[in-house]
């Protein structure tokens, strides 16, 4: 799939730049652009709330590989997976519940493992 758009993840510690793949959630994604959200984690996976709702698209997954920028629909927020989460089975990246694929991030998504939760986040446009 071509790029639709591209995202710039910002933490304390670090930032991340992102390529997302049109799909109706990276869409609404890009037009709630830019916002400011505090993350938290879940094991080997950061997330965020984000002023965005939207249904399970058909190509949801609850397995994703490391570094698949996902939207959870339930929660209304980004999920940054770089590893294992406590309902993982052997190393893979499996989320809470199918999620909307948005993109990946680029280069090595544990870049991601300095994150902490209650961290400032702030996503805008690359």
């Amino acid at each position: 799939m071509s790029t639709y758009a591209r995202i710039r993840i910002a933490w304390p510690k670090g930032a991340a730049n992102a390529a997302l793949e049109e799909t109706p959630t990276a869409r609404a994604l890009v037009a709630a652009l830019p916002f400011k959200a505090r993350a938290q984690t879940w094991g080997e996976e950061v997330y965020f709330d984000i002023p965005v709702t939207a249904k399970l698209e058909s190509s949801a997954k609850q397995v994703v590989p490391p570094g698949t920028v996902c939207f959870w629909t339930e929660g209304s927020a980004l999920a940054l997976p770089w590893g294992r989460t406590p309902v993982s089975e052997g190393d893979e990246s499996r989320l809470v519940t199918r999620c909307n694929v948005l993109g990946r991030i680029d280069g090595d998504p544990r870049q991601l493992v300095s994150v902490r939760s209650g961290d400032a986040i702030t996503v805008t446009s690359e």
